[in-house]
């Protein structure tokens, strides 16, 4: 099933860390035949670190700046390619010329419920700087919700459905756009 193209091809794929981005995103290359990118991984290349080392020895100001590089290059430089993003990346200035943003949405106890199912729930939650204190990731949470909805082109829910279904569903939204 092909999407259908943005100005750059690209599907950028954007919300609350643990909703899905990453396992959505290798969905959407397999169906629709395009590359899959994850901008954690990214800009762990670009600093030759892991983003909780980024954390621990420059903290967020200086992670946000990596993001801001790595939305920069892949405006520049990534065509026709599925795009996981950190939760906070919808914040990166040139997000609109990264591609077509898809917000996948959950409720936040689906996505912490979610996270303590996985079998390797400690290493979840390790590698997420910011889930190490549950009422503030809430508050960021409630904050988030109308900022994500605000630079979406589409918004689909992901609570209770196979990625297999989510992935359709994207495919099917963008081509109706």
């Amino acid at each position: 099933m092909k999407a259908k193209k943005g100005a750059n091809g690209n599907i950028v794929l954007i919300g609350f860390m643990g909703v899905g981005k990453g396992r959505t995103a290798r969905m959407l290359a397999e169906q629709t035949g395009k590359f899959a990118v994850d901008c954690d991984d990214l800009i762990e290349s670009f600093a030759n670190t892991r983003v909780k080392k980024i954390f621990a020895n420059f903290g967020e100001p200086r992670f946000r700046e990596l993001e801001r590089m790595v939305a920069t290059w892949l405006e520049k430089v990534v065509c026709d390619t599925i795009i996981s993003t950190g939760g906070g990346f919808f914040n990166v200035p040139n997000i609109r010329k990264v591609g077509k943003i898809v917000y996948l949405h959950s409720d936040f106890d689906e996505i912490m419920n979610t996270i303590y199912a996985h079998p390797n729930v400690k290493k979840k939650i390790k590698k997420r700087p910011l889930l190490q204190d549950l009422d503030g990731a809430k508050d960021l949470f409630n904050i988030r919700l109308p900022l994500y909805r605000e630079v979406a082109d589409l918004e689909i829910k992901v609570s209770g459905r196979s990625i297999d279904d989510i992935s359709n569903d994207i495919c099917t939204q963008i081509a109706e756009k």
